[in-house]
């Protein structure tokens, strides 16, 4: 239980003390609980790191305790906290799953701590995202738009370009799809994506072939638009690379990360937070961003911070005081620096960013045509069925791959089944 630490004066000295500097009374021995999937996710694993660092130092006697959960197991642990009564005091979620919380009355309405401290929204990307049901359930983290990073001695040495559409991406991707030792057993693969673990990050491995051919799950008034020719097109060019072996099969999205940076793949289609990743690779002088060969690219609103609605007063002062320090100017700028990723403060001081993130601009680009594209992983008229609906198109896609069925039979029965699914 958090112990209000007293100080052993008057309540008119103390409420003097408090507006003269402005600091929150201090507590001993509080521990708010941090749950994150990016923990140790290359550079915003250290952007949390310095940010609750930063945390603690300006609130004596409170401590972060900053945990992993794998994203595939992300969406269950949190649900079963919350539902538990006992959720993390700092919550962090993908902005595909918060609805449900939301829906739920398990966060707090930040619009009256916005509004009491006077922070200006405006031009904070994404934002709109996290209002539900008129409520401001949470700040967005992040708006992004996708890149492609190549090996550049793999493709030097097969004598390839580096591909800016789908015939020429897959063409590579063949290429440097290669045994290298003779042993019968790939050593190397042409590109990497995601086909295990959570649905979120499957369905958005698949996107970028989607979006290519003007592909994607509903349109902007909610219909479900699955049953569409250019779905089966998006659907047979995810089937090629799966079925042909282009990219390891039963790997997480870190590990793919993993392999590309350490040079045994050839391209991946990713988000800014590869970067810091590659730049910890074993391949990190080999490995070079470029701008994607799909259009538009994908992006979208990334994760969101939030605050839990049933935890005591005293703890959401201190969880709103870490929410406004990660959306200070200062750890916003940090947030490009630091973490590889745009911040969607506009606020963000990010000149001299390119110094440390030469591709910067090209971050730039990709946010601002996945937006003007209108493009988001979360489907409009989806939002509190994602979660079903993620795992049905899954396991149908997964069913079209082990069974080899015909993309044009599949996407009539993922119409049928999220029709059902919207339809509740």
């Amino acid at each position: 239980m958090t112990k209000l630490f007293r100080r052993g004066c008057c309540a008119t000295a103390l409420a003097t003390f408090m507006a003269a500097t402005a600091i929150v009374p201090a507590f001993a021995d509080t521990t708010l609980k941090f749950i994150s999937w990016q923990v140790d996710d290359g550079g915003l694993g250290e952007w949390w790191k310095g940010a609750i660092a930063a945390f603690e130092e300006s609130h004596p006697g409170v401590k972060i305790e900053f945990t992993k959960v794998e994203r595939g197991a992300y969406s269950d642990t949190m649900t079963t906290l919350f539902a538990g009564g006992q959720p993390p005091q700092i919550v962090h979620l993908a902005s595909f799953e918060y609805q449900t919380f939301a829906e739920n009355g398990w966060l707090e309405n930040l619009g009256p701590w916005l509004e009491k401290d006077g922070v200006d929204m405006t031009g904070w990307a994404g934002q709109d995202k996290c209002v539900w049901n008129g409520d401001t359930a949470c700040v967005m983290l992040s708006y992004f738009g996708f890149i492609m990073a190549y090996n550049k001695r793999i493709l030097e040495e097969a004598g390839l370009a580096v591909p800016t559409n789908w015939e020429e991406f897959l063409d590579v991707a063949r290429k440097t799809t290669v045994d290298l030792n003779g042993d019968g057993l790939v050593d190397q693969y042409g590109t990497g994506h995601e086909t295990k673990g959570g649905a979120g990050q499957y369905l958005t491995e698949m996107l970028s072939y989607l979006l290519d051919v003007g592909a994607y799950w509903t349109d902007k008034e909610g219909k479900i638009t699955i049953d569409t020719p250019q779905m089966v097109e998006g659907l047979t060019r995810w089937k090629t690379v799966v079925k042909e072996g282009l990219t390891p099969i039963d790997m997480g999205a870190g590990e793919i990360r993993k392999l590309f940076s350490d040079g045994k793949i050839a391209l991946r289609l990713d988000g800014p937070w590869l970067y810091g990743t590659m730049v910890q690779g074993a391949a990190a002088d080999e490995t070079v961003v470029a701008e994607p060969p799909f259009h538009p690219p994908l992006g979208g609103s990334s994760n969101v911070i939030a605050m839990p609605s049933e935890i005591p007063d005293e703890e959401k002062q201190l969880v709103w005081d870490f929410i406004k320090l990660v959306m200070s100017p200062e750890w916003q700028s940090k947030y490009a620096t630091v973490g590889k990723n745009t911040p969607p403060s506009p606020k963000a001081d990010v000149s001299g960013v390119e110094a440390d993130v030469p591709h910067f601009d090209l971050l730039l680009k990709t946010m601002n045509e996945a937006s003007a594209a209108g493009v988001d992983r979360i489907p409009t008229g989806l939002e509190l069925q994602y979660n079903e609906f993620g795992k049905m198109v899954q396991e149908e896609v997964q069913r079209m791959l082990i069974e080899d069925l015909d993309p044009a039979d599949v996407v009539k029965t993922m119409q049928q089944k999220a029709e059902a699914i919207q339809n509740g």
